[in-house]
């Protein structure tokens, strides 16, 4: 899998500016992969490290997303990975689930087309998890230490209600307002409505439970916001 990188290496130096970058250069790694198994990769594709829209208040259990070449002015593919994710290897087993999506352009959400090819890619199920194999874990392992130190910092949704501590023997600096980014506050009472795709069973809690955790189905499935 790395090959192709030792190449690039050599003509650039190895520099990385950016995580777009960094990023980049994973997928023309992993693109012969997607040729093998006959779902080629589009020649242009978006990505960028940011929260996936519908997140609903920038939620830490959305990963990945990927948009169909439709939504797109210029016909390309975006993927958003997470910022929650600190881990390299992590981030790129996200990148390798999107990519799927964007090969089949979402037309089978994690069914058909996506499940075939994330298990011939060395993907196990439940396929909206996709959790890799021991093989294919290796790899981007392997990958991500090629690629070299990836320029991002993990992200936490979770300290947006979180004071920021001050010395003891320190005032404490006037209240800034309380957040830690520009987008909408935290819902309270709201009902949210969760699923699981194995079952369909449902339930509504409030975010202040979906911060403790999500619940499983009775088939002990992890419920997710629909």
């Amino acid at each position: 899998m790395t090959e192709i990188l030792n190449q690039d290496n050599r003509r650039d130096g190895g520099t990385v500016p950016t995580r777009e970058a960094w990023l980049h250069r994973a997928i023309e790694v992993f693109r012969p992969r997607f040729t093998e198994i006959g779902l080629p990769l589009p020649a242009e594709l978006h990505v960028s490290v940011g929260f996936g829209y519908g997140s609903r208040a920038e939620s830490k259990h959305i990963l990945g997303q990927c948009w169909a070449r439709r939504a797109s002015a210029d016909s390309v593919n975006h993927i958003f990975l997470g910022p929650q994710e600190g881990d390299p290897a992590g981030m790129l087993v996200t990148l390798l689930h999107e990519l799927i999506h964007a090969a089949d352009d979402c037309a089978s959400g994690h069914k058909g087309t996506f499940a075939e090819a994330a298990t011939r890619l060395g993907f196990g199920g439940p396929m909206t998890r996709t959790p890799p194999g021991t093989g294919l874990a290796a790899e981007v392992i392997t990958l991500a230490e090629a690629l070299g130190p990836f320029p991002h910092a993990r992200l936490d949704p979770a300290t947006a209600d979180v004071p920021v501590p001050v010395p003891p023997d320190e005032a404490p600096a006037p209240d800034p307002g309380g957040k830690v980014h520009s987008g909408p506050g935290k819902q309270g009472t709201r009902l949210i409505k969760l699923t699981t795709e194995c079952c369909g069973y449902t339930v509504r809690t409030t975010r202040k439970w979906l911060d403790e955790g999500y619940p499983l189905c009775p088939h002990a499935q992890p419920m997710r916001e629909e």
